[in-house]
Order: C-alpha cells, then structure tokens, then sequence
C-alpha cells in the first residue's frame, strides 16, 4: 500500500503518517530528505528525530530517494518518506538556487517509477504549497507548480491520499 500525506506547514501531516507507520505494526524504516541548512532547520530536523520510536532505522537521502526505495521496500516493511517537498527544492535547485533540469527530470522519472513497481508499506509526507497567492518570483513559481504536478502525479499512483488540516486527516482517495 502506498499513501500520500499532504499537508501545509505545521499543520499535522508528519506526525499522522509517523501514526500511520507505528500503527501499521511493522518495522519501520524513516528515510529522511532534509538538509540542515540552517540553524532553524537543524532544530526542526532534531524535533523528528526526537518524536521517533527507537526502533526505527533513519536513512538520511536528500537526492536519490528512488534509489533507497527500490532497495529497502520490502512486504513485511514500512518506508516512512518525510519530506517530498524537501527533497524536490532538493533535485529541482542547487545549493546556490540554480535549476538542475537534468537531474531534476531523471530523479522525477526514477520516483514514479521506483514507487509504480516497489513492494512493502510506503508512507510519503509532502507540504500543500498550491493554496496560497501565486508567488512573485520565478523560482518560487516553477517550483510550487512542480509540486502541484507531482502530487498529482502521485496520487495516480497512490492507494490513499491524505490531507491534514489542523491536525485532522480528511481521505481523499
């Protein structure tokens, strides 16, 4: 089974799909896309940390997260993946902002691809960027439209969609 949790910022979506995952009684591996940036982002990536159950494995893939799907899903296990949208800003722009086309369409490809055919429990968590104004720069455009196609992307591929408001879950499929 693979479910899409989507969310806006701060509003429940990870600690639903880490329920999801600890609720689905099987071991759990977390595989975490952040980037410690910044001070702000270490302290948020620590406050995950924190919240998990010992017992899950964390493998930390900011780029190549097909690769790690296609070698750690497995039936009998659960892949927690938190966050698309990180790894996305990830793939889509280098550290100076720069578009990355290349790797941005082959890492894109490899995802839906390795999630179309991978075995196992597969949890994603991504942000609901597309509510808001449209944004004044280039940049910002490109890549809230880029999630916007992704998760429409995914859900096509997904048996559940989730979206947390308020820390409340509404099923969509």
């Amino acid at each position: 089974m693979i479910e899409l949790v989507l969310g806006g910022a701060r509003s429940g979506k990870s600690r639903y799909a880490e329920q999801q995952a600890s609720a689905s009684g099987l071991p759990v591996l977390y595989l975490a896309t952040a980037e410690a940036g910044d001070g702000e982002m270490l302290v948020r990536i620590r406050h995950h940390r924190e919240r998990r159950p010992s017992a899950w494995r964390t493998l930390e893939e900011p780029i190549r997260l097909a690769d790690s799907i296609c070698q750690q899903a497995a039936e009998g296990h659960c892949l927690l993946i938190d966050c698309l949208t990180l790894w996305l800003s990830n793939v889509l722009f280098d550290k100076q902002g720069n578009l990355q086309e290349t790797l941005f369409a082959s890492e894109r490809a490899a995802l839906l691809e390795a999630l179309a055919h991978c075995n196992g429990r597969v949890i994603m968590v991504s942000n609901e960027v597309g509510s808001g104004v449209v944004a004044a720069d280039a940049a910002t455009r490109r890549f809230v439209d880029e999630a916007g196609f992704l998760h429409q992307d995914l859900a096509q591929i997904c048996d559940s969609v989730v979206l947390v408001t308020a820390g409340l879950p509404q099923r969509l499929k």
